[in-house]
């Protein structure tokens, strides 16, 4: 079976893990994109078809709750996994009651974030196929097929 890959957004101020995870994920057949804060994080969603946002909790300005907060209003579909230091747990499962799929521990181990993304991959392709049958009934009933 052909494995398609998914689009993954990397958002974090450090520049340097941005660089290490994009291109350990570039080389596990991932598309990636990069961010750098909350709002450039918002502005790639407008421009790219994302399927799972990796987003840092402890950001300056937008923190990564707000950003969270941002995708799932504007972006409901889009999977987020966040990623957290050891004292702000806490945060991420608040995070995870606001809409994440689930959360990292920094630094991030390659096998568990691979399960992760493949978990909230399969969880939007799910959405997705359940929104187009929906769609496919609602246009059946309108078209007095049903």
């Amino acid at each position: 079976m052909i494995r398609i890959p998914a689009k993954v957004l990397i958002v974090d101020d450090e520049k340097d893990f941005v660089e290490m995870f994009s291109l350990r994920l570039s080389e596990g057949g991932e598309k990636v994109f990069t961010a750098h804060s909350g709002q450039e994080c918002l502005e790639k969603l407008k421009q790219e078809n994302i399927d799972v946002v990796v987003l840092d909790i402890k950001m300056p300005g937008m923190d990564g709750v707000e950003t969270l907060k941002e995708i799932k209003k504007k972006y409901p579909i889009v999977e987020v996994i966040l990623l957290t230091g050891h004292g702000a747990i806490e945060t991420a499962v608040e995070g995870m009651k606001l809409g994440a799929y689930d959360y990292l521990l920094k630094p991030a181990d390659a096998g568990e974030m691979t399960k992760k993304l493949e978990g909230a991959r399969k969880r939007k392709d799910a959405q997705e196929e359940r929104i187009r049958k929906a769609e496919q009934k609602s246009l059946l009933r309108r078209g007095g097929n049903i």
